[in-house]
């Protein structure tokens, strides 16, 4: 993402005053160096408040006391923004933002009043950097670790202040909280270009097609299972209808599908009272079916018969072991005593412990509730428990039961209706109103049965819907995004092979990798061994793969299309591994440390190649704030000082302080 940093300003509380502005170069190495209390480290916290922060971590007293805003000028794609934000005052922070955008920017002498907030500049900087608006896990709700990623997000590779360059135990900013390292984990497969927009959408299409594969597959399997009562309700409005002469006879013959029943049905609508048909045929064919359906009453009554009583037999076999085993363990418990106390007599003069009575006379009695105990717990032992595909065939049998129930109850319906309807047609075969009668019930009737059974096209919505999820899940498979996921990491691990031979680290050569799932560096030593970084000792090291896995990773980002990550990168106090002493003291005001000779050449080494890489990476813009001064970095090439804030200059103007 083209993001550089152009400006950074400070605007006093006071407007006789001009604001205070740091001109930065974009694909450089920019340096601010000066001596320690001159407000180095408050760089930081002021670029990053600027760009959205939850709350203004830049320091108190002097710098907040002076200033009215604070201010960033990036460069975009879009052009020049400025990006401004009030001093919070008593607040943690502040949503107060003033924005300006153009191909170039004025900065303003003194700002009014904002003309934006936070929130709207959060959005825009999403925009920006062309963030997908979906989250990582479709089932979670807006927010969280799996939320959508955001801008915010991305400054973890752009910022290393002074507690996490040289860190053990910390790679990333921010990630020493849990918050922001759960959502750290998250995006790294997005920034490392393994999962992409494209691939969230589909992730959020497959779960919604999914979501409506299972209604609609419920909802066809309720059609599908529909209860005996509806089929049987269903032939029956055919068999009257046939009965009545409104449809040929061998349309209710056994092998015709629901769909051409109900079809008939429909049909039947069409038609009046002149179509009728009535013969002595239809008369017997009603007596012939009230005959089967009988027979049909009891071939099932049968089965009822039979399912009934293997659940009883099942249900008292279950209460018959369960009841067993409690009485096995009852006994084991009571008898358990006669064990200890043998033991306790064996083991001590032989008295109760209760009574405090001579035992060696009940040794036999003892022994023998032991030899009781012992027949108890191993009768306890063959006793197995009900195994789990008894439940299962115990639930089998109760579907049955309710499947045979609700199947007797649809025949008895078809079977009254058969009896009832064969008389009544006998006394009123030439009434046609009866005819008329049927028509205007079979019409509503007809309604209501397509009502649980639907349209029958339905089952091929299902059939396409997961055609279309077969699809997608194809083109996300959690293979294709792991393999390019690893792929990523093993161009960052290459390039760290490139620089740490060239940085202070002891082990060179050992091959080394970034850890997602820890968010860390893992060292492999000659045997094999993994070693993370709080495993190996050392400040310079940690400086050393801090500076090289920070520099692999925009190597990559700035490699890959339409990545989102902002193109800087920002260091404060490198060579502080340098001169720890001096760190841990109280630094006196232009008090700068001495270095060593192998130090200054280590720590020469350090703005060397993130000078190169400034160069060489395209679009890599690079600020290190740090107490060395030219005579360490000053052999570079490509360098911009911006400042040097020795002898009474810093960040803050001195006639900016109110004393």
């Amino acid at each position: 993402m083209r993001f550089y940093l152009k400006n950074i300003v400070l605007w006093p509380r006071t407007d006789r005053r001009a604001p205070r502005v740091l001109r930065l170069a974009d694909k450089k190495l920019n340096v601010i160096t000066g001596a320690s209390k001159t407000g180095k480290s408050a760089v930081i916290p002021i670029i990053d408040y600027c760009l959205g922060s939850e709350r203004c971590a830049v320091p108190v007293s002097t710098i907040r006391d002076a200033c009215s805003w604070f201010g960033v000028v990036v460069s975009t794609s879009e052009g020049e923004k400025l990006l401004a934000r009030r001093e919070p005052g008593d607040q943690q922070s502040t949503g107060d933002m003033f924005v300006l955008e153009g191909e170039t920017v004025r900065i303003p002498d003194s700002i009014a009043d904002k003309n934006t907030n936070v929130d709207a500049v959060k959005r825009m900087l999403d925009r920006l950097a062309g963030l997908s608006n979906l989250g990582f896990d479709p089932t979670q709700l807006e927010g969280g670790f799996k939320g959508r990623p955001s801008f915010r997000d991305l400054l973890a590779f752009t910022f290393q202040p002074q507690n996490i360059v040289a860190n053990p135990d910390v790679l990333f900013f921010k990630a020493d909280t849990m918050e922001h390292k759960e959502k750290l984990r998250t995006i790294f497969p997005y920034v490392l270009g393994a999962m992409t927009p494209e691939l969230l959408a589909q992730r959020w299409e497959i779960d919604q097609l999914s979501s409506e594969l299972r209604r609609k597959e419920r909802e066809l399997n309720a059609k599908q299972q529909a209860s005996s009562q509806w089929r049987a309700e269903l032939h029956n409005w055919v068999s009257e209808a046939r009965d009545l002469g409104l449809i040929a006879e061998d349309v209710a013959v056994a092998g015709q599908t629901e769909r051409e029943l109900l079809n008939a049905l429909e049909r039947v609508t069409e038609k009046t009272s002149a179509d009728m048909r009535l013969t002595e045929t239809a008369l017997d064919a009603a007596a012939i079916e009230a005959s089967e359906l009988e027979k049909e009453e009891g071939a099932v009554s049968l089965q009822l018969v039979e399912v009934k009583s293997r659940l009883e037999n099942m249900t008292r076999l279950r209460s018959a072991v369960d009841g067993y085993t409690g009485a096995i363990k009852k006994q084991r418990d009571r008898l358990y005593l006669s064990r200890w106390l043998r033991d306790l007599a064996s083991s001590q003069p032989a008295s109760c412990p209760v009574c405090g009575g001579n035992l060696e006379q009940a040794q036999d009695e003892l022994t023998s509730l032991c030899d009781a105990l012992a027949g108890v717990e191993a009768t306890a032992r063959q006793l197995e428990p009900v195994p789990a595909v008894f439940d299962k065939e115990l639930v089998q049998v109760r579907d049955q039961l309710r499947a045979l129930t609700d199947n007797l109850k649809g025949i008895r319906l078809r079977r009254d209706a058969v009896v009832a309807r064969s008389s009544r047609i006998r006394d009123e075969q030439w009434r046609r109103s009866a005819v008329d009668r049927f028509l205007g019930r079979v019409e509503q009737a007809v309604e209501v049965l397509k009502a649980p059974q639907g349209e029958f096209d339905f089952e091929s919505e299902v059939v396409e819907l997961r055609r279309r999820l077969e699809q997608l899940r194809a083109a996300a498979a959690d293979g294709l995004a792991r393999e390019r996921q690893k792929a990523a990491l093993q161009r960052v691990s290459v390039s760290m092979s490139r620089l740490l031979p060239r940085l202070d680290s002891e082990r060179p050569n050992d091959p080394a990798e970034l850890n997602i799932a820890d968010l860390t560096i893992r060292v492999i030593g000659p045997s094999g061994r993994p070693d993370f970084l709080w495993e190996i000792g050392s400040g310079a090291n940690w400086l050393s793969y801090h500076v090289a896995v920070m520099l692999a990773l925009h190597d990559l980002f700035l490699s890959q299309k339409a990545n989102p990550v902002p193109s800087f990168l920002v260091l404060d106090q490198p060579s502080q591994v340098y001169f720890p002493r001096k760190l841990a003291g109280r630094p006196i005001d232009n008090d700068d440390p001495a270095l060593a000779d192998e130090d200054v050449a280590a720590v020469s080494r350090v703005f060397e190649i993130l000078a190169e890489a400034a160069k060489t990476v395209d679009g890599l813009q690079v600020l290190v704030l740090d107490h060395a001064g030219s005579e360490v970095w000053g052999e570079a090439d490509d360098v911009n000082l911006v400042e040097e804030w020795r002898d009474g200059k810093a960040l803050v103007p001195s006639d900016w302080i109110i004393r």
